[in-house]
């Protein structure tokens, strides 16, 4: 009795496997219902308000939290302008965000509007040195 190969062969090429797609969304769904129901969504709330703003002004203390570098970006949704003492620094903007002097965040007045930002630099503070384009 002889075996025939190749007819077996062909049937296996010719057959198209069936993937059932119905437990992997079963398991799917499990999952992601077992994530919601243990997930923890409260958020913790700094009390404090002298670590987090500069007396009241509503800036950062950027020198007290963040480190001591000289320059920060200052990220604004669509900014297309920056003003520096009534002159216009626009060309110092990069993906939307401008690197501004910590002395400046500080002691100067910055104004952020919708797309754009004026800035008031402390004394002795040139429009030049108070804004460069980030550096990502």
């Amino acid at each position: 009795m002889a075996i025939d190969v190749g007819k077996h062969k062909k049937k296996i090429s010719d057959s198209k496997p069936s993937i059932n797609l119905v437990p992997f969304i079963d398991i799917l769904f499990t999952i992601m219902i077992f994530l919601v129901v243990t997930s923890n969504f409260s958020a913790d709330v700094q009390t404090d308000d002298s670590d987090v703003t500069d007396g009241g002004s509503g800036k950062p203390n950027v020198t007290s939290v963040s480190g001591d570098s000289e320059y920060y970006v200052m990220p604004v949704a669509n900014l297309h302008k920056v003003t520096v003492n009534g002159v216009d620094k626009s060309d110092t903007i990069l993906n939307s965000a401008v690197g501004v002097q910590a002395n400046v965040i500080d002691n100067g007045k910055i104004t952020i509007k919708p797309g754009e930002i004026d800035i008031t630099t402390p004394d002795g503070v040139s429009p030049d040195k108070a804004v460069q384009r980030p550096q990502l």
